[in-house]
């Protein structure tokens, strides 16, 4: 069996137990403008990265394949320009070796036009140079690591998930608020994940006022130490900059030790159903969780834009459990169609990067997307949640912020709503 699907297993078993207790130097319109890698009269080829096994699986498993029912979908109804999307899939296992060998292959050997929502921090940072040098647009990482918004060193990459700076700002704004005086801890991914996350917390409630940080590796699926350390200081609030594996260990750790803090939770690792499916019969340590998110909610059922993700799923996604992750895959898939509509029918690499650069896109997120020549972040803002009676839902109102130091905002902007047929048109 694969080393990270052993560590992806091992999470799993863990949980259970806790519960019971050639294209190089292309400048996208190929040798002599002849042609643009990925792209034919009929087809547009793009390829993603992806933890299908290993540590990150949970949930995440989840993204790519309703990325790819909602192309699915577009196909059935035309397609883009009279192309139907390609999606090639590979699984990296949340490994940063092994990206590096799936992003190469995509790129030399599949030809893909672009890489579409590669996940996660370690993983993806190893392949940024690799894609620039081949001048492969990078769009929507799957991650809030503001390294993707760096346009004059990788002016063809481009984020998606709020940064976790920004999201940091506003766990940490609710803190302040609701939480003042009470002793704040912090555990994190030791990448950019974390380190990103903590910088924002402390840009709010200050440099000193966490007063235990503490970090976890994937690769090793004991955290009793780290929720130990936090117990044992009288922690009474604690934030986790976690993937959801690790969500459901930290809770399901402390719990086994008696420890009841009030958690706060990044979006990347505050899905309630993933958290439920992973913590089984202790499913209930849940309620009083409080996460961010910036999409739609999956139980929802009013809002439209789950109202047609629900349809795909069940018409070109198998009828696959319907999560939040299942609705930031769509997502993405929609947002992509936007660009390719935008770049117009003789499309290359360029046309779609001075898509995404030109911005003004709209779909399901609460928040502003704030693509620009100077700024490829992403979403810029998020809304609070809280799981009450093994539900999760949104209370208060989107607040956008900047990375830096500026202040937490409400964005009072209604989201937009998504056209009769659920396919994007040119604006």
């Amino acid at each position: 069996m694969h080393r990270m699907a052993q560590r992806g297993l091992a999470i799993a078993s863990t949980i259970a137990l806790l519960a019971a207790a050639g294209c190089s130097g292309d400048d996208g319109s190929g040798p002599g403008g002849a042609s643009v890698p990925g792209v034919t009269d009929t087809e547009i080829i793009v390829g993603t990265h992806m933890p299908l096994t290993g540590p990150a699986s949970a949930g995440y498993a989840k993204i790519a394949p309703a990325t790819k029912a909602y192309f699915d979908y577009v196909n059935a109804n035309g397609g883009v320009h009279g192309r139907k999307i390609t999606y090639k899939i590979m699984d990296d296992g949340y490994n940063p070796a092994n990206t590096q060998q799936v992003v190469r292959q995509l790129v030399l050997q599949d030809k893909v036009f672009a890489v579409l929502n590669g996940l996660g921090t370690p993983t993806h940072t190893g392949v940024l140079d690799f894609l620039k040098s081949n001048r492969v647009p990078d769009l929507f990482v799957a991650s809030g690591s503001r390294s993707w918004d760096q346009p004059d060193k990788y002016p063809g990459t481009f984020g998606f998930n709020p940064d976790y700076t920004v999201e940091g700002k506003i766990l940490a704004n609710y803190a302040k608020a609701n939480l003042a005086g009470q002793k704040v801890c912090f555990l994190g991914q030791d990448d950019d994940f974390g380190r990103d996350s903590l910088a924002g917390v402390e840009k709010v409630l200050g440099a000193g006022a966490v007063a235990v940080k503490q970090t976890y590796v994937t690769s090793n699926t004991n955290v009793a130490p780290q929720i130990g350390a936090f117990k044992a200081a009288g922690c009474q609030v604690v934030v986790l900059a976690t993937v959801p594996g690790f969500t459901a260990l930290s809770i399901g750790t402390a719990a086994r030790l008696g420890f009841t803090p009030q958690w706060l939770v990044s979006n990347v690792g505050a899905d309630h159903p993933t958290l439920a499916k992973q913590l089984g019969a202790a499913a209930p340590l849940l309620n009083g969780m409080v996460g961010t998110n910036y999409l739609p909610m999956q139980n929802d059922t009013a809002n439209p834009w789950i109202q047609l993700f629900t349809r795909i799923n069940t018409s070109h996604n198998g009828g696959a459990p319907f999560d939040g992750n299942t609705v930031y895959g769509m997502s993405v898939g929609y947002l992509f169609v936007q660009v390719l509509l935008a770049a117009g029918k003789d499309v290359t690499r360029e046309k779609v990067l001075d898509a995404v650069r030109k911005g003004g896109f709209q779909g399901p997120g609460l928040a502003p997307l704030r693509f620009s020549a100077q700024d490829h972040s992403g979403y810029g803002g998020q809304r609070l949640t809280r799981v009450s009676g093994g539900v999760q839902s949104y209370f208060g109102p989107t607040y956008e912020t900047d990375e830096a130091d500026g202040p937490v905002n409400e964005y009072a902007v209604t989201p937009a709503t998504p056209p009769a047929n659920g396919v994007p048109t040119v604006s």
